[in-house]
C-alpha cells in the first residue's frame, strides 16, 4: 500500500462560456480527470453527487474515498462575498490589461474554488480513511499539461517521500512589475518580507500529513487579512507569500519560467529533485536525532536520582533506552557514592564524580563535556529533582497537558525540523511560567530600555505583577504536540540542546562563575540579534520535587 494519498476534485463553474483563450469545457476537464483516476495511489475526491458516480465507475472503494461537496459549498464560504467585492472593483480589474477578461474576474466561483484547495486538503486530512503519511493536492485537470504516464507508467509518486520532509510547493521564476495574478506587487513583497521573484503553483502541493494543519492555519489567516484589505490574486499569490514568510516550514522545488509542472515530475522520475528554501538558515541541519545524550546533575541523594529514572521509564522508556547516559555526581556526602554507582550500572549511566561544582558550574561542565568528549548531536539536561509526571488527562496550573505519548521522539523531531538551538520541555515552572518574560529582570538596563521602552524600570522590591509577557511569533504543532517559537528565555529547567546551540549558548562566551541569570540575559540578547533560535513545548511534563533536602549552606551556583 502506498503511503501517499492524493486529494482532488472538479466542479463545473461555467468556464466553457468564456471567450477564446480562457474557455475550457467541463467535458474537457472530465476527460483529463478520467486520466487522473487511473493512478494506483489512494485518492480522496471532492465533488457533487454526479461526479461521485463518474468516479466509482472507474475506481473501487479500496483506494478511493469520495467526499460530497456541492458547488454551493464555495458560494456559502466566508470568503465568497469578499472575493466578489474585489472581483467587481474597477480599480482591481484595471491592475493589468488581461485581468478583466480572466477567469478570476469573469467567473464568480473561480477564486472561491481555487482559494479553497488548502481547506479541502485539510478536510481530507481530518477525514482520511487511509491513515496516510503524506498527502498532496493535485488538480483534477492536471493531465492537461502533465503527461499521465508519469503516474501510471513511471510511477514517480512512489519516489516523493524520498524528497519531501516539509510541506512543499513547486515554484517558477517570475519577473513581476505591478502585480502577481492581480495581487498588487509591492504589497505582496511587504507581506512576504522580501522581494518575491518566484510564484508557487497551485496544481500540485503538499507534504507530510502532520504539517497540513499548521499550513492551513497560516493560509487561512493570510487569505482573510489580504481580502479584508482589498488585495487579491489567486491561491498562487498566497502560496508565494508563504514560501518567503514561512520558509522555516516550507520547501519548494524549482521549475522553468514557463511554469509547466511537468518539469517537476520529469526531475522526480530522474531522481534530480532538489528541495530548496527561502530561509536564511546558514547551515544545513545534518544533526542526527538518533545521537542523543542524557545528562543528569545530582547532589547527595541517590533516591532523587532513582526516582527521576523511574519517572522517565513510566513516561517514555526511550529516555533511558535510546540515549547515551551521563550522571554528574556533585555530591559532597561521599557515603552516597556506592549507591550512585549501583544505580548507574543498573541503568547504563556513566558515573562522573566531581567535587561540588555548583548547579551552574555543573551545567557549564555538561556543555563542555558534551562538546569535547562525545560525538553526539543533541542532549537532554535534567537536574535530579525534575521528575516526569506521567498522568494522562491531567493539566498544569496554566491548562497545558502533563502527558503526551511518544514525547521523546516527537520533541526531538521538532528540534530537528525547526533547527532549534534549544527547546524547553516545560511551560509551567516552579516559580513562574514561560508566559512572563523573566529575562526582563536580568538584562542590563540599556537592553531593558531598548526592548521594553514602555516598561524600562524594575520594581524596587520583589516581582512586578505586570512584568512584560513573552513574545511568541508562532504557535505550531507536530504530531499533536504543540510548541511555540519566539523570545523564549533560558533557565536551568529540562531542555534539549543541539550541538550547534550548545556552542553558541555556553562555549562561544564563557564566565568564570556562571549564574542562571547571566545566561538568561546573554541568551535573550542572542535571540534578539537573530543568532539563537529557541523553542518551547506547550506542555508541562515535569514537576520540581526536592523531597530529600540538604543544608542551605551546601548550595552553590558555581
Amino acid at each position: 500500500m502506498s503511503n501517499i494519498t492524493l486529494v482532488t476534485g472538479i466542479w463545473d463553474i461555467g468556464r466553457g462560456e468564456l471567450t477564446e483563450g480562457w474557455s475550457r469545457s467541463y467535458q474537457h476537464y472530465l476527460d483529463k480527470f478520467e486520466q487522473l483516476l487511473k493512478v494506483e495511489e489512494n485518492l480522496i475526491v471532492f465533488g457533487d453527487e454526479e461526479l461521485k458516480s463518474f468516479v466509482f465507475e472507474r475506481r473501487n472503494f479500496e483506494n478511493t474515498q469520495f467526499i460530497e461537496r456541492p458547488l454551493s459549498w464555495f458560494t456559502n464560504s466566508e470568503f465568497f462575498d469578499k472575493i466578489q467585492k474585489i472581483r467587481n472593483d474597477d480599480t482591481w480589474r484595471s491592475r493589468a490589461g488581461w485581468l478583466s477578461e480572466s477567469t478570476q474576474a469573469r467567473l464568480e466561483n473561480y477564486n472561491p474554488l481555487v482559494m479553497s484547495k488548502v481547506f479541502l486538503l485539510h478536510d481530507a486530512k481530518i477525514m482520511d480513511q487511509f491513515n496516510s503519511e503524506y498527502m498532496f493536492w493535485i488538480d483534477g485537470g492536471l493531465t492537461n499539461t502533465v503527461h499521465p504516464g508519469y503516474f501510471t507508467h513511471d510511477k514517480v509518486l512512489d519516489k516523493l517521500s524520498k524528497y519531501i520532509s516539509k510541506f512543499s510547493f513547486i515554484c517558477f521564476p517570475y519577473d513581476a512589475e505591478n502585480e502577481i495574478h492581480g495581487f498588487e506587487y509591492n504589497k505582496l513583497n511587504t507581506i512576504a518580507g522580501d522581494k518575491v521573484t518566484k510564484v508557487a503553483r497551485g496544481g500540485f502541493f503538499g507534504g507530510p500529513k502532520h504539517t497540513i494543519s499548521d499550513i492551513n492555519g497560516i493560509y487561512y489567516n493570510l487569505l482573510m487579512s489580504t481580502l479584508n484589505e482589498g488585495y487579491m490574486g489567486t491561491e498562487e499569490s498566497i502560496f508565494s507569500i508563504m514560501c518567503y514568510k514561512h520558509a522555516d516550514l516550507i520547501n519548494y522545488f524549482e521549475i522553468e519560467n514557463n511554469g509547466l509542472i511537468g518539469k517537476f515530475f520529469e526531475d522526480l522520475k530522474n531522481d534530480e529533485l532538489k528541495p530548496k528554501s527561502e530561509g536564511k538558515i546558514s547551515f544545513e541541519n545534518t544533526l542526527d536525532i538518533n545521537k542523543v545524550g542524557l545528562y543528569v546533575i545530582t547532589f547527595n541523594s541517590p533516591k532523587q536520582f532513582r526516582t527521576l529514572i523511574d519517572s522517565m521509564l513510566a513516561y517514555d522508556k526511550d529516555y533511558i533506552s535510546k540515549t547515551a547516559k551521563f550522571l554528574l555526581d556533585n555530591s559532597s556526602d561521599l557515603s552516597t557514592t556506592e549507591e550512585y554507582l549501583e544505580i548507574c550500572q543498573e541503568y547504563g549511566f556513566k558515573h562522573i564524580k566531581k567535587d561540588n561544582l555548583g548547579i551552574c558550574g555543573g551545567r557549564q561542565w555538561v556543555a563542555e563535556h558534551f562538546q569535547t568528549e562525545t560525538d553526539l548531536d543533541y542532549y537532554l539536561f535534567f537536574e535530579d529533582d525534575m521528575f516526569f509526571y506521567p498522568n494522562e488527562g491531567k493539566v498544569c496550573r496554566n491548562g497545558f497537558n502533563r502527558y503526551v505519548p511518544n514525547l521523546y521522539t516527537k520533541s526531538l523531531e521538532i528540534v530537528k525540523k525547526e533547527n532549534f538551538d534549544f527547546i524547553k520541555l516545560n511551560y509551567s515552572e516552579f516559580y513562574g511560567d514561560n508566559g512572563t518574560q523573566w529575562s526582563w529582570y536580568n538584562v542590563p538596563q540599556h537592553v531593558r530600555t531598548e526592548f521594553w521602552p514602555e516598561k524600562p524600570r524594575l520594581p524596587e522590591i520583589g516581582l512586578d505583577p505586570n512584568a512584560p509577557k513573552t513574545k511568541f511569533n508562532a504557535v505550531l504543532s507536530h504530531k499533536g504536540l504543540p510548541y511555540a517559537k519566539g523570545d523564549v528565555y533560558y533557565c536551568n529547567w529540562p531542555q534539549i540542546v543541539s550541538r550547534i546551540g550548545n556552542q553558541k549558548m555556553f562555549l562561544d562566551t564563557t564566565w568564570a562563575h556562571p549564574f542562571e541569570q547571566t545566561w538568561m540575559s546573554q541568551m535573550y540578547q542572542l535571540v534578539k540579534k537573530g543568532e539563537l533560535n529557541p523553542g518551547l513545548l506547550l506542555l508541562t511534563p515535569t514537576e520540581h520535587d526536592r523531597f530529600e533536602h540538604y543544608d542551605r549552606g551546601l548550595r552553590k551556583e558555581s
